[in-house]
Protein backbone atom coordinates (compact mmCIF):
# COMPACT_ATOMS: atom_id res chain seq x y z
CA UNK A 1 0.00 0.00 0.00
CA UNK A 2 0.91 3.66 -0.17
CA UNK A 3 0.64 5.73 3.00
CA UNK A 4 0.34 9.37 2.03
CA UNK A 5 2.23 11.87 4.15
CA UNK A 6 0.10 13.67 6.75
CA UNK A 7 0.48 16.49 9.21
CA UNK A 8 0.94 15.57 12.85
CA UNK A 9 -2.26 14.27 14.48
CA UNK A 10 -4.02 14.00 11.10
CA UNK A 11 -5.34 10.77 9.65
CA UNK A 12 -3.34 9.23 6.82
CA UNK A 13 -4.70 8.61 3.31
CA UNK A 14 -4.13 4.92 2.58
CA UNK A 15 -4.00 3.89 -1.08
CA UNK A 16 -3.93 0.32 -2.35
CA UNK A 17 -1.71 -0.47 -5.31
CA UNK A 18 -4.85 -1.07 -7.38
CA UNK A 19 -5.92 2.49 -6.60
CA UNK A 20 -2.44 3.74 -7.49
CA UNK A 21 -2.49 2.01 -10.89
CA UNK A 22 -5.96 3.41 -11.66
CA UNK A 23 -4.42 6.90 -11.56
CA UNK A 24 -1.43 5.80 -13.66
CA UNK A 25 -3.88 4.37 -16.21
CA UNK A 26 -5.68 7.73 -16.44
CA UNK A 27 -2.41 9.40 -17.41
CA UNK A 28 -1.76 6.70 -20.00
CA UNK A 29 -5.24 7.03 -21.48
CA UNK A 30 -4.63 10.71 -22.26
CA UNK A 31 -0.92 10.59 -23.18
CA UNK A 32 0.10 11.86 -26.61
CA UNK A 33 -0.28 14.97 -28.74
CA UNK A 34 1.55 16.81 -31.52
CA UNK A 35 4.77 16.79 -29.48
CA UNK A 36 4.57 13.41 -27.73
CA UNK A 37 4.01 10.27 -29.78
CA UNK A 38 0.96 8.40 -28.49
CA UNK A 39 1.15 4.94 -26.99
CA UNK A 40 1.54 2.01 -29.37
CA UNK A 41 0.59 -0.82 -29.16
CA UNK A 42 -2.20 0.94 -27.30
CA UNK A 43 -4.27 -1.96 -25.93
CA UNK A 44 -1.28 -3.84 -24.52
CA UNK A 45 0.44 -0.82 -22.97
CA UNK A 46 -2.77 0.51 -21.44
CA UNK A 47 -3.39 -2.91 -19.92
CA UNK A 48 0.02 -3.20 -18.32
CA UNK A 49 -0.09 0.36 -16.99
CA UNK A 50 -3.43 -0.40 -15.34
CA UNK A 51 -2.03 -3.65 -13.90
CA UNK A 52 1.69 -3.06 -13.40
CA UNK A 53 1.36 -3.65 -9.65
CA UNK A 54 -1.23 -6.43 -9.85
CA UNK A 55 1.07 -8.69 -7.83
CA UNK A 56 0.36 -6.55 -4.76
CA UNK A 57 -3.35 -7.39 -4.64
CA UNK A 58 -3.15 -10.33 -2.23
CA UNK A 59 -0.65 -8.48 -0.04
CA UNK A 60 -2.83 -5.38 0.14
CA UNK A 61 -5.80 -7.53 1.14
CA UNK A 62 -3.75 -8.86 4.08
CA UNK A 63 -3.26 -5.27 5.36
CA UNK A 64 -0.10 -6.06 7.30
CA UNK A 65 0.53 -3.63 10.15
CA UNK A 66 3.86 -1.83 10.48
CA UNK A 67 4.60 -1.85 14.23
CA UNK A 68 6.67 1.32 13.81
CA UNK A 69 3.69 3.35 12.62
CA UNK A 70 0.50 1.46 13.47
CA UNK A 71 -0.44 1.78 9.79
CA UNK A 72 -0.10 -0.55 6.80
CA UNK A 73 3.46 -1.00 5.58
CA UNK A 74 4.29 1.73 3.08
CA UNK A 75 5.75 0.42 -0.20
CA UNK A 76 9.43 -0.46 0.31
CA UNK A 77 8.97 -0.66 4.10
CA UNK A 78 7.04 -3.86 3.37
CA UNK A 79 8.88 -6.92 4.74
CA UNK A 80 11.11 -8.26 1.99
CA UNK A 81 9.68 -11.77 2.09
CA UNK A 82 6.31 -10.35 1.00
CA UNK A 83 7.71 -7.60 -1.24
CA UNK A 84 9.75 -9.92 -3.45
CA UNK A 85 6.72 -12.10 -4.18
CA UNK A 86 4.95 -9.16 -5.83
CA UNK A 87 7.84 -8.68 -8.24
CA UNK A 88 7.21 -12.01 -9.94
CA UNK A 89 3.45 -12.06 -9.43
CA UNK A 90 2.86 -8.88 -11.43
CA UNK A 91 4.37 -10.17 -14.71
CA UNK A 92 2.70 -13.54 -14.10
CA UNK A 93 -0.66 -11.74 -13.97
CA UNK A 94 0.00 -9.62 -17.04
CA UNK A 95 1.15 -12.63 -19.03
CA UNK A 96 -2.39 -13.99 -18.97
CA UNK A 97 -3.42 -11.12 -21.26
CA UNK A 98 -0.53 -10.85 -23.74
CA UNK A 99 3.21 -11.67 -23.81
CA UNK A 100 4.02 -8.00 -24.46
CA UNK A 101 2.17 -7.05 -21.27
CA UNK A 102 4.19 -9.69 -19.45
CA UNK A 103 7.44 -8.36 -20.92
CA UNK A 104 6.83 -4.75 -19.91
CA UNK A 105 5.67 -5.83 -16.45
CA UNK A 106 8.80 -7.92 -15.99
CA UNK A 107 10.96 -4.99 -17.07
CA UNK A 108 9.13 -2.81 -14.55
CA UNK A 109 9.86 -5.30 -11.76
CA UNK A 110 13.52 -5.66 -12.76
CA UNK A 111 13.92 -1.90 -13.07
CA UNK A 112 12.62 -1.17 -9.58
CA UNK A 113 15.56 -3.10 -8.13
CA UNK A 114 18.06 -1.62 -10.58
CA UNK A 115 17.42 2.10 -10.75
CA UNK A 116 14.83 1.81 -13.53
CA UNK A 117 17.50 0.75 -16.03
CA UNK A 118 19.75 3.65 -15.03
CA UNK A 119 17.02 6.29 -15.20
CA UNK A 120 16.75 6.68 -11.42
CA UNK A 121 19.26 6.98 -8.58
CA UNK A 122 17.01 4.84 -6.34
CA UNK A 123 18.54 1.35 -6.48
CA UNK A 124 16.59 -1.00 -4.22
CA UNK A 125 19.26 -3.71 -4.47
CA UNK A 126 21.76 -1.48 -2.69
CA UNK A 127 19.56 -1.34 0.40
CA UNK A 128 18.97 -5.07 0.86
CA UNK A 129 20.54 -7.21 3.55
CA UNK A 130 22.89 -9.92 2.28
CA UNK A 131 20.38 -12.76 2.73
CA UNK A 132 17.67 -10.75 0.97
CA UNK A 133 20.10 -9.85 -1.81
CA UNK A 134 20.55 -13.53 -2.61
CA UNK A 135 16.79 -14.04 -2.91
CA UNK A 136 16.44 -10.87 -5.00
CA UNK A 137 19.26 -11.87 -7.34
CA UNK A 138 17.60 -15.23 -7.94
CA UNK A 139 14.27 -13.57 -8.73
CA UNK A 140 15.88 -10.97 -11.00
CA UNK A 141 17.85 -13.61 -12.89
CA UNK A 142 14.56 -15.37 -13.53
CA UNK A 143 13.00 -12.15 -14.80
CA UNK A 144 15.86 -11.57 -17.24
CA UNK A 145 15.42 -15.12 -18.56
CA UNK A 146 11.68 -14.51 -18.85
CA UNK A 147 12.34 -11.32 -20.82
CA UNK A 148 14.67 -13.02 -23.28
CA UNK A 149 12.14 -15.79 -23.94
CA UNK A 150 9.32 -13.32 -24.44
CA UNK A 151 11.36 -11.09 -26.75
CA UNK A 152 12.35 -14.08 -28.86
CA UNK A 153 8.72 -15.18 -29.20
CA UNK A 154 7.48 -11.67 -29.99
CA UNK A 155 10.27 -11.10 -32.51
CA UNK A 156 9.34 -14.31 -34.31
CA UNK A 157 5.80 -13.02 -34.90
CA UNK A 158 5.51 -10.54 -37.79
CA UNK A 159 2.68 -8.72 -36.00
CA UNK A 160 4.73 -8.01 -32.87
CA UNK A 161 8.35 -8.01 -34.07
CA UNK A 162 8.59 -4.22 -34.26
CA UNK A 163 7.33 -3.91 -30.69
CA UNK A 164 10.50 -5.46 -29.28
CA UNK A 165 12.97 -3.42 -31.28
CA UNK A 166 15.02 -1.90 -28.47
CA UNK A 167 14.21 1.76 -29.13
CA UNK A 168 10.49 1.14 -29.30
CA UNK A 169 10.46 -1.27 -26.36
CA UNK A 170 12.20 1.27 -24.15
CA UNK A 171 9.88 4.01 -25.40
CA UNK A 172 6.99 1.99 -23.95
CA UNK A 173 8.98 1.17 -20.80
CA UNK A 174 9.77 4.85 -20.21
CA UNK A 175 6.13 5.78 -20.77
CA UNK A 176 5.16 3.26 -18.09
CA UNK A 177 7.74 4.68 -15.68
CA UNK A 178 6.44 8.21 -16.25
CA UNK A 179 2.84 7.21 -15.52
CA UNK A 180 3.97 5.28 -12.43
CA UNK A 181 6.14 8.05 -10.97
CA UNK A 182 3.65 10.81 -11.80
CA UNK A 183 0.96 8.83 -9.97
CA UNK A 184 3.34 8.42 -7.01
CA UNK A 185 3.93 12.20 -7.00
CA UNK A 186 0.23 12.66 -6.19
CA UNK A 187 -0.29 9.49 -4.15
CA UNK A 188 2.59 9.99 -1.71
CA UNK A 189 2.17 13.67 -0.86
CA UNK A 190 -1.08 15.52 -0.09
CA UNK A 191 -2.42 18.70 -1.60
CA UNK A 192 -0.61 21.71 -0.14
CA UNK A 193 2.64 19.83 0.40
CA UNK A 194 3.42 18.98 -3.24
CA UNK A 195 6.28 20.99 -4.72
CA UNK A 196 7.76 21.62 -8.14
CA UNK A 197 9.39 18.50 -9.51
CA UNK A 198 11.05 17.26 -12.69
CA UNK A 199 10.51 13.96 -14.51
CA UNK A 200 13.30 12.85 -16.83
CA UNK A 201 13.54 10.35 -19.71
CA UNK A 202 10.03 11.06 -21.01
CA UNK A 203 9.86 9.85 -24.62
CA UNK A 204 8.83 12.27 -27.33
CA UNK A 205 9.44 9.38 -29.72
CA UNK A 206 11.40 6.14 -29.82
CA UNK A 207 14.62 8.10 -30.35
CA UNK A 208 14.16 11.35 -28.41
CA UNK A 209 13.43 12.03 -24.74
CA UNK A 210 12.72 15.17 -22.78
CA UNK A 211 12.15 16.36 -19.21
CA UNK A 212 8.76 17.42 -17.88
CA UNK A 213 8.44 19.89 -15.02
CA UNK A 214 5.34 19.85 -12.84
CA UNK A 215 4.46 22.81 -10.64
CA UNK A 216 1.50 23.56 -8.36
CA UNK A 217 -0.13 26.78 -9.64
CA UNK A 218 -3.38 26.92 -7.64
CA UNK A 219 -5.30 24.78 -5.19
CA UNK A 220 -5.49 21.35 -6.81
CA UNK A 221 -4.09 22.64 -10.11
CA UNK A 222 -0.73 21.52 -11.54
CA UNK A 223 1.01 22.86 -14.64
CA UNK A 224 3.20 20.56 -16.74
CA UNK A 225 5.84 21.86 -19.15
CA UNK A 226 6.04 20.56 -21.81
CA UNK A 227 2.50 19.24 -21.65
CA UNK A 228 2.17 15.57 -22.72
CA UNK A 229 -1.59 14.99 -22.77
CA UNK A 230 -4.31 15.12 -25.41
CA UNK A 231 -6.56 17.65 -23.66
CA UNK A 232 -5.55 21.16 -22.61
CA UNK A 233 -6.99 20.62 -19.15
CA UNK A 234 -7.66 17.34 -17.37
CA UNK A 235 -9.55 16.59 -14.17
CA UNK A 236 -8.45 13.27 -12.72
CA UNK A 237 -8.82 11.60 -9.34
CA UNK A 238 -7.75 8.68 -7.19
CA UNK A 239 -9.30 6.93 -4.23
CA UNK A 240 -8.14 5.89 -0.79
CA UNK A 241 -9.29 5.73 2.82
CA UNK A 242 -8.27 7.88 5.77
CA UNK A 243 -6.94 5.99 8.75
CA UNK A 244 -5.29 6.85 12.04
CA UNK A 245 -2.65 4.54 13.54
CA UNK A 246 -4.08 1.34 14.97
CA UNK A 247 -2.80 -0.11 18.24
CA UNK A 248 -1.23 -3.56 18.32
CA UNK A 249 -4.38 -5.04 19.83
CA UNK A 250 -6.69 -3.81 17.07
CA UNK A 251 -7.33 -5.32 13.66
CA UNK A 252 -5.90 -3.09 10.94
CA UNK A 253 -7.71 -4.88 8.13
CA UNK A 254 -11.06 -4.44 9.87
CA UNK A 255 -10.35 -0.74 10.48
CA UNK A 256 -9.55 -0.24 6.80
CA UNK A 257 -12.66 -2.10 5.68
CA UNK A 258 -14.83 0.16 7.81
CA UNK A 259 -13.18 3.37 6.60
CA UNK A 260 -15.11 5.24 3.91
CA UNK A 261 -13.52 5.37 0.45
CA UNK A 262 -12.79 8.97 -0.54
CA UNK A 263 -11.35 10.73 -3.60
CA UNK A 264 -8.59 13.25 -4.11
CA UNK A 265 -9.06 15.35 -7.27
CA UNK A 266 -6.28 16.90 -9.37
CA UNK A 267 -6.37 19.25 -12.34
CA UNK A 268 -3.61 19.22 -14.96
CA UNK A 269 -2.95 22.18 -17.26
CA UNK A 270 -0.26 23.20 -19.73
CA UNK A 271 2.55 25.27 -18.25
CA UNK A 272 4.10 28.37 -19.77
Amino acid sequence: MIVQMAAENNAYFIITMDQHTVLAAQFAEHFGNALFEPIAPRAQVLHVVANHDAGWKALDQMALRDPATGLPYNLVQTPFAQLVVTSKASPDFNGATHPYCELLSSMHSWGLYNGRYGMSDKVLLNNLADNNRTVADHMLTGELARQEQLKAALKADAETAAWVEEAHLFQNYKQLQFFDTLALYFNCVPEGARVESCFSHIPLSATEDTEITIKPVAAGVYALNPYPFDSDALELSFEGRYLSPVSAGEHLREALEHAVTQRQVIHLVAGD
